[in-house]
């Protein structure tokens, strides 16, 4: 006689169902259950990763900018980057409005805010969680309208910021945990079962034979005891009488490479949220893209037609963050200076500096040649000479004879 203790499966209408099914892998891909933005969130790989990315962007301020053709200059004195950057007038504080739109543009379908407004100036910036966000779009495929219905009330798009990942709408996104759904559902069954172990303390399944017949009471006092062993709490043990004897079950191919499937399960997540090792490929690959989700709302929400009109727009303000890497940043500069590609006042642009005079000439050689392509001349250095594009040596000397005559 034995007391079976390994996985049980329990058909419904010719469905497997999650009751007693212990393989993570089994009940992921048996139990049609779509995990949860908790569920995902309590995996470590998970959490991790989503915290690295929002905090790094909630840590970057934003900046107003205006292009006037030759340079760009900073709006230092506009209203709107105290709320941006400090005071949203919302419970949360700008870092956090940041922080959560971020994490919800990841885990959900996108991150939401109401944009309160007195006439055209905005006063207020009040983060909505997404789930309480239910959009309503019309059926258009090309003028495509919508409104949004928060707590029972009606919002227009133009009301409602936000930052939205993977879209075809404009109006919600798709969520890490609906694109990867099941490589998260068994990431999250693979802790359970882990965790199932620690509760048990480690003790292995198995099942108990006996060569005579056992009295109801036998099996029932043996039955407590083995489960007061599992519990984990208290300092068991089990007697067994003469006659039998515990088999241990055979291990699924998870119990044999538990700690291998984790790792694997934990290194698939960093791919989808493009965690590398080496900081820059981050930045570039899992930061730098949703910044640029974040200004293109920015621009879009929070700028008047007429100021968009005029070349202002909004930029996160990434030379803190890239200051590790601002010695390749400037090598980059200085070979598009000596290959005569970029001159200084361009270089300057793209660091957002205004321009300087007299900088808008161009290496032609190495430090030895200047061209100036507003005038057409070429101008050396050593020499102090001044050449017009075109014109020869001996043309130049018979044009400064005649002017001297």
């Amino acid at each position: 006689m034995g007391i079976i203790n390994n996985f049980k499966y329990k058909f419904v209408k010719n469905n497997v169902t999650e009751e007693n099914l212990d393989d993570p892998l089994l009940k992921a891909l048996f139990c049609n259950e779509v995990i949860t933005r908790e569920k995902a969130m309590s995996l470590p790989a998970v959490s991790s990763n989503v915290d690295l990315i929002s905090s790094i962007v909630a840590c970057i301020p934003i900046k107003l900018y205006k292009d006037v053709g030759e340079k760009v200059e900073e709006i230092k004195d506009d209203y709107r980057m105290s709320l941006l950057n400090d005071e949203t007038k919302d419970t949360l504080d700008s870092f956090q409005w940041k922080k959560a739109l971020v994490s919800d543009y990841l885990m959900s379908k996108g991150g939401y805010s109401y944009i309160k407004k007195n006439k055209n100036n905005i006063i207020g910036l009040y983060y909505v969680e997404s789930e309480k966000v239910t959009p309503f779009k019309n059926t258009d495929a090309i003028f495509k309208e919508c409104t949004f219905n928060i707590n029972g009330l009606t919002y227009k798009n133009y009301e409602i910021f936000r930052i939205l990942r993977n879209t075809k709408d404009g109006i919600s996104g798709t969520s890490i945990t609906t694109e990867i759904s099941k490589a998260l559902d068994t990431a999250f069954n693979t802790m359970l079962y882990q965790l199932n172990i620690v509760k048990k303390g480690g003790n292995k399944k198995g099942f108990l034979t006996t060569q005579r017949k056992l009295s109801q009471e036998a099996i029932d006092k043996l039955k407590e005891a083995w489960k007061n062993m599992y519990l984990n709490n208290t300092e068991n043990c089990v007697v067994l009488n003469e006659g039998m004897d515990f088999k241990e079950s055979s291990n699924t191919s998870v119990e044999n490479q538990i700690n291998e499937s984790k790792t694997a399960l934990d290194n698939q997540i960093d791919k989808v949220f493009h965690i590398k090792q080496n900081f820059n490929d981050t930045f570039k690959e899992a930061i730098l893209p949703i910044l640029k989700a974040f200004e293109s709302s920015l621009n879009r929400f929070l700028l008047l037609e007429k100021e968009k009109k005029q070349g202002y727009f909004f930029e996160f303000d990434i030379k803190e963050i890239t200051k590790a890497n601002i010695k390749e940043r400037y090598e980059a500069y200085k070979i598009a200076l000596d290959g005569g590609w970029l001159n200084r006042n361009e270089v300057r642009y793209e660091e957002n500096i205004d321009r300087v005079d007299g900088l808008d000439t161009f290496n032609v050689t190495l430090g030895a040649v200047l061209y100036d392509p507003k005038n057409k001349e070429y101008f050396v250095p050593n020499t102090g000479q001044v050449k017009e594009e075109g014109k020869n040596s001996e043309q130049e000397n018979t044009e400064n004879d005649v002017l001297n005559d």
